[in-house]
């Protein structure tokens, strides 16, 4: 039996062509990945997940906990999210889900989505979602603490994706030096970062993948899938760390 990976995922671990997808699809690409290497993929994900949330993920999730004493790598596949343009503090268009009465909660998002790809451009895509200095802070914190409970365990990352999507005003300004900062980190830190610019760079900038602009169709997973998998090829076997 394979290696069991645990990959922490945003939106684009299990949105296909159509939409969301159930965690077992076989054509999401940690389940191609965790197949080209004989094995299998635990996914723990989120829409609009950045690496914050992975870390609370790590830090509050009892079912991770678990995981984290059978697995045998671990991929970050987040930081793409960190990048959008973010008009509104994160604090306040993550809490718009909370606003009372429904009627209302649905005019005031409504409202923003409408405004969200006029605010991105005239922002010139700022702020973003989560700053880079942020992002390679809880990348590394996590990463520490994976290093601290299970020295031996291989992890992996992504650079950020790239976008087309209307619903941000095509703007994605923010990703250039997030990139930089985070392949500067993985260097670093010794975490092999797979980059998805170039893998799925043109299947996106195309329009051969999902027509939201962001996400991808199942040609993007299976090429996410492979080169991660090519990036992993240390990780053969269960309790072989390269």
């Amino acid at each position: 039996m394979g290696p069991r990976l645990l990959v922490f995922g945003d939106s684009l671990s299990f949105h296909g062509p159509e939409g969301p997808c159930a965690a077992d699809e076989p054509r999401l690409w940690p389940n191609i990945a965790a197949a080209a290497l004989g094995g299998t993929a635990d996914l723990v994900a989120g829409i609009g997940w950045t690496a914050r949330d992975a870390w609370w993920s790590l830090t509050g999730d009892p079912r991770v906990w678990a995981d984290l004493h059978h697995v045998d790598a671990v991929v970050f596949a987040v930081g793409s999210m960190d990048t959008l343009p973010s008009p509104l503090p994160t604090y306040l268009r993550t809490g718009l889900r909370y606003l009372r009465p429904d009627p209302v909660r649905r005019v005031v998002r409504k409202a923003y989505l409408a405004a969200q790809p006029r605010l991105s451009v005239a922002f010139r895509g700022r702020p973003a979602v989560l700053p880079a200095k942020l992002t390679v802070q809880y990348l590394d914190t996590a990463v520490g603490a994976l290093r601290v409970l299970r020295p031996e365990l291989p992890i992996f990352g992504m650079l950020p994706s790239v976008h087309r999507a209307a619903a941000y005003g095509g703007v994605h300004t923010a990703r250039p030096a997030a990139a930089a900062a985070m392949a500067a980190w993985g260097a670093r830190a010794g975490v092999p970062l797979l980059d998805l610019e170039a893998v799925v760079g043109e299947h996106v900038l195309s329009g051969a993948g999902n027509p939201d602009g962001m996400h991808w169709g199942w040609p993007g997973h299976a090429a996410v899938g492979e080169a991660m998998s090519v990036l992993m090829a240390p990780v053969r076997a269960p309790g072989h760390v390269g």
